[in-house]
């Protein structure tokens, strides 16, 4: 299990208020488990105990806040997955099923298909740099 510091009402990924959906990202555990295990909290353990827990983290926890990050870097979470800012596209490897994430087969092809999206990009600088239109370009500006 990993911890990821802050307890925080994730809506986007919620259902309802995304308070299992924090409690997922929370623990790195998938949202489809942790809702499950509420849900059967609160029918075989007493529905009204944990139906007001849940209402209370409603609105005692904070919703998530977004993250910007920089433009055309790739960064690394904790060594378990990159992402690839441009797009958005985060790529997450889990290792056991209840963890979120991907498939590492999954989580691979992904990662090929950034890094085509990326060298396509480059051939296309490559050759505009290489281009005459990039000289008569660079020697108009510097007039």
């Amino acid at each position: 299990m990993k911890s990821k510091g802050q307890l925080y009402r994730d809506s986007k990924n919620g259902k309802v208020a995304g308070v299992c959906a924090g409690v997922a990202a929370y623990f790195g555990w998938e949202a489809w488990l942790v809702r499950i295990i509420f849900i059967s909290a609160v029918l075989l353990a007493g529905g009204p105990f944990f139906i007001m827990a849940y209402i209370a983290a409603w609105f005692i926890l904070d919703k998530k806040p977004v993250q910007h990050l920089s433009v055309g870097s790739m960064q690394s979470s904790s060594g378990k997955g990159w992402q690839n800012s441009d797009s958005s596209e985060a790529v997450e490897v889990k290792s056991k099923v209840w963890q979120s994430g991907e498939p590492p087969q999954q989580a691979f092809h992904d990662i090929v298909g950034q890094f085509d999206r990326l060298e396509t990009r480059l051939r296309r600088m490559e050759t505009y740099v290489t281009s005459s239109q990039y000289q008569l370009n660079r020697e108009i500006s510097q007039l």
